[in-house]
């Protein structure tokens, strides 16, 4: 079986070339992922896309239109950026408008991932969830006071979809390997492999040199190995590199967690076949005694205003830990009678000092740095008052061996604060242990 990834995200873009050559492989299917959580947990808690809609049209297309005429199936995961609802709905009124504009005919298949809180409750009282990863306890209150609570799917709903017939499968929060796995499990491939092969694959091009999500891969599957091979002849795949990509996104080196069990990659091993293709083989999935599915969901914590400044006065960034300590101290006494500390966060980034990287010891100061200033509270007006306070104060704040009245900070801007509108939070980060996944992801058919 081969099967083509598109690219590493619907609306990233890709040479259309590299389609064509991926489908001049005559695969199985074609697949692709629209959504993340890397862009946080504001796209979650909002229900908007972090991709707009013309770069979705630009690459959906296309790939609709070919999988169509060549009768296969088109399958999206986490469709419309973060896969609830109203991203799910967002990505299907695209997808049937370019439907009718170019009059095609399909059974579609929709699976929504949104799950009632109290599923996530019971199971929380029952014991099922854990933490995923170094996150905070689970709470009752947390799940009532979640936006968009979703689970992410593994194959067995796109499984059932491809059963009913789907020849294009839109599914909510999944993981990015059951795009790739489902119809390989489907039809008897190896699942380990099948899981491995879709972990290559979920990026497109982002395993080959030089590497590229905006690019398509080629995945032919076998009985015991699989080869990976970009669709565009400019770039190749090492060993080193779709080894490397084994590791995306892992904190073990030796194996990867998906909900059909472990992917064990202990004896996997990473063959060059001919100058752009590499064979991997030995991967085997450990199927465990508990079935295990994320959840996900965000909080609104306020809002949020910013502004950004420069600061270029060597005895202010040597003063700077002292000159954002005041300022923070005479934002406090302003606010006295209007909001308490707690009610409000205001936070300082030193970019070229610290904000990106712990700080190394080196004593050595840049010779400018980059401050962006945040405030989060209740309202946005409240937000906009903590930061214009924030800002002023420091513009004119003292420091030793200060030797003019003039600003402090340089603003590139004008106004220079910018609000950021509501500011939320990841609230449900956890794993939730299910005996079902189809009773949690039904399928929904239907006739375009």
């Amino acid at each position: 079986m081969k099967y083509v990834s598109i690219c590493g995200m619907l609306g990233y873009g890709y040479p259309l070339t590299s389609l064509e050559r991926g489908l001049d492989e005559n695969p199985a299917f074609v697949g692709a992922d629209n959504g993340s959580t890397d862009p946080g947990p504001y796209y979650l808690g909002s229900g908007t896309s972090f991709v707009k809609e013309l770069q979705i049209k630009r690459d959906l297309e296309p790939a609709l239109i070919a999988s169509r005429k060549r009768n296969i199936p088109l399958i999206v995961g986490t469709a419309g950026g973060s896969g609830a609802k109203a991203h799910i709905d967002f990505f299907v009124d695209i997808l049937l408008e370019l439907a009718r504009k170019n009059r095609l005919h399909f059974k579609l298949a929709v699976i929504y991932a949104d799950l009632e809180k109290e599923i996530a409750a019971d199971a929380l009282a029952n014991g099922e969830i854990s933490s995923c990863g170094p996150v905070h306890k689970l709470t009752r209150e947390l799940i009532d006071n979640s936006e968009n609570l979703v689970g992410q799917m593994g194959t067995e709903p796109i499984i059932n979809a491809l059963q009913s017939g789907a020849d294009v499968v839109v599914a909510g929060r999944c993981c990015d390997t059951a795009i790739f796995a489902s119809l390989p499990i489907l039809k008897g491939y190896n699942s380990g492999l099948a899981l491995h092969s879709a972990k290559i694959a979920e990026c497109g091009a982002l395993c080959a040199i030089p590497a590229g999500a905006n690019d398509s891969l080629i995945v032919e599957l076998h009985k015991d190995c699989f080869i990976v091979t970009p669709a565009n002849e400019q770039r190749k795949c090492t060993p080193q590199s779709v080894a490397g990509h084994s590791l995306y996104e892992q904190p073990n080196p030796d194996c990867f967690i998906e909900p059909e069990g472990k992917v064990d990659m202990t004896d996997s091993t990473f063959e060059a076949v001919g100058d752009r293709s590499v064979k991997v083989s030995g991967t085997k999935l450990i199927v465990g005694t508990k079935r295990t599915i994320k959840l996900e969901a965000a909080q609104l914590k306020g809002y949020r205003t910013i502004t950004i400044a420069g600061v270029s006065d060597p005895a202010a960034i040597e003063n700077i830990d002292l000159i954002i300590e005041q300022v923070k101290k005479r934002v406090a006494e302003n606010l006295q009678g209007t909001l308490e500390k707690e009610d409000y966060k205001l936070c300082f980034r030193r970019y070229g000092l610290d904000a990106v990287t712990i700080k190394s010891g080196d004593k050595r100061l840049p010779r400018e740095i980059g401050i962006l200033i945040e405030a989060v509270a209740a309202s946005q007006e409240l937000a906009d008052t903590v930061l214009s306070l924030a800002r002023s104060t420091a513009l004119h704040q003292d420091f030793a061996g200060r030797k003019a009245t003039a600003g402090n900070l340089a603003f590139p801007f004008s106004p220079s604060d910018f609000q950021g509108g509501p500011a939320y939070e990841f609230s449900v980060y956890h794993l939730m242990e299910t005996q079902s996944e189809s009773a949690l992801f039904p399928v929904e058919l239907r006739e375009v």
